[in-house]
């Protein structure tokens, strides 16, 4: 199969899987983009995590600044903020209710790890 052809059949395949529905609100729009824009976050602190293990490719190790990893972080954390902002999600509640599970499912691998 050549290219044209990929693409194609890829074409049909895309306008036989389009999803049915539409964002409507602004508020879907804005959960959408906030969610876009973290993955595009996590990919760029993802890259300085990469050049901090000096694993990243020669030419961006050479324009790399750890100030600029700080940042990424600062970033993934901001946006994360802004996303559950528009979703509604009271995040001091949500990171509560998660620490406890975690804590709860260590002591308990830790009883059976004692035991």
């Amino acid at each position: 199969m050549n290219i044209k052809a990929l693409q194609e059949k890829i074409k049909r395949f895309n306008e036989k899987t389009r999803p049915k529905y539409k964002l409507y609100s602004q508020t879907e729009k804005e959960i959408l983009t906030k969610t876009i824009k973290l993955n595009e976050e996590v990919g760029e602190l993802c890259n300085d995590i990469l050049s901090v293990l000096k694993l990243q490719r020669r030419s961006k190790l050479a324009k790399f600044d750890k100030r600029n990893f700080y940042e990424e972080f600062a970033d993934v954390i901001i946006t994360t903020f802004q996303l559950g902002s528009v979703a509604g999600v009271d995040i001091e509640r949500a990171i509560n209710d998660k620490l406890k599970k975690i804590e709860k499912r260590y002591h308990l691998e830790k009883d059976r790890i004692e035991s």
